[in-house]
């Protein structure tokens, strides 16, 4: 017993925790089975003349009362440590072994009900994932991740359960199970899988959960300090700008830095997996930061640009700002293979480029005589977004939906949310009706990763298994890193005005290269005298950089370089469209025979019929025929022909017919996708019938066109006036990109109209509104 030293009135005691003396020699299994827990022993020893003997029977009773939870006293505890699912509940035990039952069925019930556990965390551990850095997001605590609501007690802790191959286990304890679980799907990263419907796709998911979270492979120290460089060099370049040109608009990328080693290492092992050329598409947040620290953009190129510097080849009155220009570089990767990255430029309208980076990577893929399986794992499309455009959109549905869609399936994309918990002022709860900003991509049954940003191994980790999965099953994936944004929406907003709560947790954290040296700093892979060093040499190579773009007058910024002119300036050029009568006749009786076996629909017999006699010159040309010459003629000549659009290949007024369907077996024919050119082996016809959608079609042909410089890329709207659903690729990129970036496009429309008793819009394309863009030839409206 302790005893009272002078001034002392009471001492509290506690003993060891363990089995009672009376069951030490028991089995753990037959501990477990019986319900028979550690204790510990408390004690009082107390001066009687201060303390009642009933006031430390009392004191001590509530402290029995607040072990078994009384009051929220665990709650609490888990509130302040920031835990996020809730403490385990004093519970009877409900062991069945102890009744003189059938406990051999309640045994299997409770087996049954543990293997429902394991499938809810796979499902819903993402809900309670520590993904937050600010720890502002809330918790979607689900009852189905709470032991109680299977039955489930303390007591159960210890005992052994089937897992169904848990982590690659067969049983474990359940507390065993849990601790498998937890590390799994309620870490730095949350996991979005089992709405896919593929099992094989599903279970290379949960194989590489076990392998990245569950017991992973120790990350090197090489690239743990590659991934410190980087957040350096991206903290740095804002820091540097804004000290230097302070409050100029450059929509800083502070907050969401993991950006920058995420792409990093993405290129780093795409470049190690066959991958030749990434197009990237992105917003104007994080554009410049990504363009230095990624691309290999020179710097004092981005500072000429803010010191104004305008090359007298390119007038005040063209181009376009800082942060929506593209650029192009080259990476050489540890393997020894050289990536291209090309970063699309864009305009102010968020996520329009994301069909556009589809377009270019399906022409580059389009471009390589190579089978599509080999080629389609050398072109990678990479998108960024924002996490309330993500959500907000129209746009990004309509580039998903395309995804697998077998004209403008690239492959996969790797997207990543940029995700900084705003939207200029709009909250999440204002901004989205869904929990997650990425919830639409579930449509296509890709994988969603939610990454805490203050964790760049995390990412490492993720953006590894992410571009694995792409090469593997050529699907979609996204990365969701949630970071916040360490400024207002531009370096002259004042952010706390709307979200003072948020901005003083944002004030209050020091930023993830701190937070990340700082464990570097404690695993003993570098020192403070390390980490600074790479500080001074990132600082002094920005200030370089900085002291060279003062020198330049002037510098022509880097463009997209131009094809030769399409035109004479002055559009008066004569071309040659014509073609032999002998060529008219071979391409009618081509499109007009029917291939032996293929039986045609009854009604085309007669249309066949009057082609061939166009081509005979015996009845005159009508719109479809003269069109269908002019696409083969051009296949001969080898000009690749592509075109694009609702009902393109029958046509939306039945009249062009490009294929035909066999009224037996289902199986298509399309005559003119069966020519071929000496001159061109890759000169051929396509005609796909697009989904339901405008803009991101018509977006995605443009992306094409620009890329396929050598081709015909035809876009048809339904109807002419159809144009309205895709305005802003209109005005945006077909009528301005050539001023505003020098990206050129010889992309065609097909605007389809006439006085027919349809109606005032599809009586008329407005032909006057793309009148008004043909200024300085931009145009021509035919």
């Amino acid at each position: 017993t302790p005893r009272l030293m002078s001034g002392q009135s009471v001492i509290i005691a506690t003993g060891a925790i363990e089995y009672p003396a009376e069951f030490q020699a028991m089995s753990p299994e037959a501990l477990s089975q019986l319900g028979i827990s550690k204790t510990i022993n408390i004690s009082s020893t107390y001066d009687h003349r201060v303390i009642q003997g009933a006031e430390s029977g009392a004191f001590l009773a509530r402290v029995h009362e607040l072990l078994l939870g009384a009051d929220g006293f665990y709650d609490d505890i888990f509130a302040n440590l920031e835990i996020a699912y809730p403490p385990m509940r004093w519970a009877i035990d409900k062991n069945p072994a102890l009744l003189g039952q059938d406990h051999v069925r309640d045994q299997i019930v409770k087996q049954a009900r543990v293997l429902e556990l394991i499938n809810a965390y796979r499902v819903r551990g993402h809900l309670i994932a520590d993904i937050d850095p600010l720890h502002a997001m809330p918790l979607h605590h689900h009852p189905e991740l709470d032991i109680e609501s299977y039955g489930l007690t303390i007591w159960d802790l210890d005992r052994e359960f089937i897992t169904g191959g848990l982590a690659g286990t067969e049983s474990a304890k359940l507390r065993e199970i849990l601790d498998i679980l937890r590390r799994a799907y309620c870490g730095k990263v949350g996991i979005e899988y089992r709405h896919i419907q593929s099992k094989e796709q599903k279970l290379w998911i949960r194989d590489r959960i076990r392998q990245e979270l569950v017991s992973p492979e120790p990350i090197p120290v090489e690239i743990k300090k590659q991934i410190l460089w980087k957040l350096i060099s991206a903290e740095q370049f804002e820091r540097f700008l804004h000290t230097k040109y302070l409050g100029q608009k450059r929509f800083s990328l502070e907050g969401c830095e993991t950006i920058i080693p995420t792409l990093d290492q993405l290129i780093e092992r795409a470049g190690g997996q066959g991958v030749d050329d990434i197009t990237l598409g992105m917003a104007h947040r994080g554009r410049l930061n990504v363009l230095a620290n990624v691309v290999g953009h020179f710097c004092e190129r981005i500072f000429t640009s803010f010191e104004g510097s305008v090359h007298p080849n390119f007038p005040a009155d063209e181009g376009d700002v800082k942060y929506h220009q593209g650029a192009v570089g080259e990476r050489e990767t540890a393997s020894g293979r050289k990536v291209k990255i090309t970063v699309s430029p864009n305009p102010s309208h968020l996520e329009f480029v994301d069909p556009v980076v589809e377009g270019m990577t399906r022409a580059k893929q389009d471009s390589v005589e190579k089978d599509r399986e080999v080629v389609i794992d050398m072109f990678l499309p990479v998108l960024l977004h924002g996490d309330a455009a993500f959500a907000g959109q129209g746009i990004v549905m309509e580039t998903l939906n395309l995804a697998d869609l077998k004209g403008y399936s690239t492959g996969g994309t790797i997207h990543i949310i940029i995700n900084n918990q705003i939207g200029f002022t709009t909250s999440p709860e204002k901004g989205r009706s869904t929990i997650y900003s990425t919830d639409v991509a579930k449509m296509t049954q890709l994988p969603i990763f939610h990454i805490n940003g203050d964790d760049p191994e995390a990412a490492y980790r993720m953006v590894r298994t992410a571009l694995d999965y792409r090469q593997e099953f050529n699907k979609d994936v996204v990365l969701d890193i949630v970071g916040f944004r360490r400024l207002g929406h531009n370096e002259g907003d004042e952010p706390s005005y709307t979200q003072p709560l948020m901005y003083a947790r944002v004030k209050a954290h020091p930023g993830v290269r701190t937070v990340y040296a700082e464990r570097l700093v404690r695993e003993g892979v570098m020192t403070d005298e390390e980490v600074q060093a790479m500080i001074d040499e990132r600082v002094k190579r920005f200030e370089d950089a900085w002291q060279r773009a003062k020198k330049v007058v002037a510098e022509k910024p880097q463009r997209t370089s131009l094809p030769p002119a399409i035109i004479e300036e002055d559009g008066s050029g004569v071309f040659e469209t014509g073609v032999s009568a002998e060529l008219v006749k071979e391409l009618g009786h081509r499109i007009a025979v029917v291939p032996e076996g293929f039986h045609i629909h009854p009604k085309m017999v007669g249309q066949l019929a009057r082609r061939a006699k166009m081509g005979e010159g015996e009845v005159p040309m009508d719109w479809a025929f003269a069109e269908a010459v002019a696409f083969g003629s051009l296949v001969m000549e080898g000009v690749r022909v592509r075109l694009s659009g609702q009902d393109s290949g029958r046509g939306t007024f039945s009249q062009r017919h490009a294929v035909m369907y066999d009224t037996q077996t289902g199986q298509s024919w399309t005559p003119l996708s069966e020519l071929r050119s000496e001159a061109n082996s890759r000169a051929v016809f396509e005609v796909f019938d697009s989904s339901l959608s405008e803009q991101g079609v018509l977006g995605f042909e443009y992306g094409y066109s620009v890329e396929a410089q050598d081709a015909l890329v035809m876009w048809e709207a339904q109807f002419g006036d159809f144009g309205n659903g895709a305005q802003v690729i209109i005005d945006q990129y077909i009528g301005a990109s050539e001023d505003k970036w020098k990206q050129r496009s010889r992309l065609a429309l097909l605007l389809p109209h006439g006085y027919e008793g349809q109606g005032p819009e599809h009586s008329s394309a407005r032909p006057e509104r793309y009148l008004q863009l043909c200024a300085e030839n931009n145009l021509q409206v035919c």
